[in-house]
């Protein structure tokens, strides 16, 4: 615990990534997947199903509990609308919640994560400190869920823990 956000994680998690095609809009997206695809920086969830809008007509579709064939249903379901790609090797998901995580991530975001202007659902592309990042505000008040590439899951964690040290030391 530091500063009053509790840090759990890495969690590997089933990852995609889905791109529309040329006249494919998230709303097309979205009906063939059962949700309200965000259409700008956001986060939509079913419940078994996330997306994280990451640019225009591009989301990262995650799944805690998927089936081996996970990959190929997103794509089966998403037919011509879009391209779908496997990412989960590629990304680990830490979570950090509780009353201060959104002043503890700001120590290295270069971006407002207050809860008035970054509220639940809230998702941005950006960097911690030099590492990017996909992070999102969860619907928990203090809540967010930050996405590393596994390549630089080490430089992240360094981060963490050099902040959550500095943290008790004062």
């Amino acid at each position: 615990m530091a500063d009053g956000a509790i840090i759990s994680g890495p969690r590997p998690v089933s990852v995609a990534t889905i791109m529309a095609r040329k006249g494919v809009d998230g709303a097309m997206i979205g009906a063939a997947l059962g949700l309200a695809a965000p259409s700008g920086p956001a986060l939509a969830a079913n419940g078994s199903l996330a997306l994280v809008a990451t640019g225009p007509g591009v989301w990262l579709a995650l799944a805690d509990q998927p089936g081996d064939d996970w990959p190929q249903t997103l794509e089966e379901r998403l037919g011509d609308l879009a391209a779908v790609s496997d990412q989960s090797g590629a990304y680990l998901i830490w979570r950090i919640a509780g009353p201060g995580a959104g002043a503890f991530l700001q120590k290295g975001a270069p971006i407002d994560l207050d809860g008035c202007v970054f509220g639940p659902g809230a998702a941005a592309t950006t960097m911690i400190a030099h590492v990017g990042v996909i992070l999102w505000r969860l619907d928990e008040p203090e809540g967010f869920e930050v996405a590393v590439f596994r390549s630089y899951a080490r430089d992240f964690e360094h981060w963490l823990q050099t902040q959550v040290r500095a943290a008790d030391m004062s």
